[in-house]
Parts: structure tokens; C-alpha cells; sequence
């Protein structure tokens, strides 16, 4: 697995394949401090497994997604922010191609119950139904994700280290512990990341530190500990995610 990088003077990309063992540290590793931030996520990752669990149950009773008025109801309502096929270009509005559709159906639901808190979705999810949710969110999932770019090779580097072994000298989780190596995420649990524009995750993670976004304890809880410049960071790694 490698991360992708645009350099903006030639307009080249350049690919960084392989990580250094450990982190870009020639030192012998220290396991405690490698293996704490994955016990971590570990740890994060089991509070939530019980209520998470219940969601591709309850879209199984919920029946079968129409695909065809999912994509109607798309372009009438979401294309003019997200791009017709989910492949947002504006960077603060995200990309919802490929996303798993429990975790964009459950976005839906808390917009319009106020939970995440934003009045532009707001009004928008207020407009729709429970089963025009699902219709939207399948259909926008079967469709493919267009790669992003990190543009930062030194925001790069850090990035990686926190978003693969976490910070364990400040109790903070491992990224890749509950939304996988690559940010493919877990369907139904956690969201996939890779690809998605740095700027929108740099805000959400603002967010989520701020108490401005609160539908996430365990995501309270990990940004509450990172910096600016971290928050930078793996927002930029997660944008070259593959």
C-alpha cells in the first residue's frame, strides 16, 4: 500500500511506496509504545461493536434498497454539492462515492434529528424519508470512488505514523485500528476515509475536538488529543489512501 502525492509546480505524482520500520526511527522499537495505540482502537473499537452490530440487521428488515429511485432522488438533491456521482470536486463538501450506506444513512438520520449539527443538511435530510435515505445511500455506495492526492510529504510522514501506530506516549488511538490500513473502514462500524479531501477531514476532526460535532464518543475522544498540525496531517495522509 502506498500514498499518493501531487507535486503542484509539474503537476507529476509521485508514489511512496514502503514505511520505515519503525516510523522513520532507526532505533530498535519499543513494543509497548507500537502495540498501545493499537490496544487502543482495539479498545474503542469494542465499545461501539454491540450497537454497530445491529445496523445490517435492521437494513436486512428494512428490505431490499430502490436503486432507481436512489439515484433520482440523488441528483435532485445532492448532485449540485456532491458531484453526480458522488465524486465531490469542492473540498469542503465530501465525497460520497463508495461510502459504506449503513454510515451515510445513519449521517442522514442525525442531520435531521439535530444530533450533527449542520442547518444546510438539516433542511435537506428533513425532506426525506427513511426509505428515500436508504435508496440514496446505496445507490451513491456502488458508485466508484475517484482517488485523492497528498500534496504534503512532511505532513505525510507524520501523518502516517499517527494514523498507522496512533501516539502512545499520549493515549491516542491508531486510525488505521478501526478504519483499516488502507481507510477502507468497516461496513456497517466505522466509514471509509481513503480518498477523501483533506480539508473536509481536517474540519470534521476540528469538529469533533471542538464539541461543534458530537454524533461520535470515540471520535470526541481521539481528536480531543491531537493538535492543529497533526489534525493536518492525517487528513492529508488519509487524502492519499488507497
Amino acid at each position: 500500500m502506498g500514498v499518493s502525492r501531487e507535486t503542484p509546480a509539474k503537476g507529476r505524482i509521485v508514489r511512496l511506496t514502503g514505511f520505515a520500520a519503525p516510523f522513520y526511527n532507526t532505533e530498535p522499537p519499543d513494543m509497548k509504545k507500537l502495540l498501545a495505540p493499537m490496544l487502543m482502537a482495539a479498545a474503542l473499537a469494542a465499545a461501539v461493536l454491540p450497537a454497530s452490530a445491529q445496523a445490517p440487521a435492521a437494513a436486512q428488515k428494512a428490505g431490499k434498497p430502490d436503486l432507481v429511485k436512489g439515484e433520482a432522488s440523488f441528483t435532485a438533491v445532492c448532485a449540485a454539492c456532491h458531484a453526480a456521482d458522488g465524486n465531490s470536486a469542492i473540498v469542503a463538501n465530501p465525497k460520497l462515492a463508495q461510502q459504506h450506506p449503513e454510515y451515510l444513512v445513519k449521517q442522514l438520520q442525525e442531520f435531521k434529528s439535530g444530533k450533527r449539527n449542520d442547518p444546510v443538511m438539516k433542511g435537506i435530510a428533513s425532506t426525506l424519508s427513511e426509505d428515500d435515505m436508504r435508496n440514496i445511500a446505496y445507490w451513491v455506495a456502488a458508485k466508484q470512488a475517484k482517488p485523492g492526492f497528498a500534496k504534503d510529504k512532511d505532513l505525510v510522514a507524520l501523518g502516517e505514523r499517527i494514523y498507522r501506530g496512533g501516539i502512545a506516549d499520549r493515549n491516542i488511538a491508531a486510525c488505521a485500528g478501526c478504519h483499516s490500513p488502507n481507510g477502507a473502514g468497516i461496513p456497517a462500524q466505522y466509514p471509509r476515509l481513503s480518498g477523501q479531501h483533506a480539508d473536509y477531514t481536517a474540519k470534521q476532526l476540528s469538529e469533533f475536538r471542538e464539541g461543534k460535532r458530537a454524533n461520535s464518543v470515540q471520535m470526541t475522544q481521539v481528536a480531543a488529543k491531537l493538535n492543529d498540525r497533526e489534525i493536518r496531517a492525517v487528513a492529508d495522509y488519509i487524502a492519499g489512501l488507497r
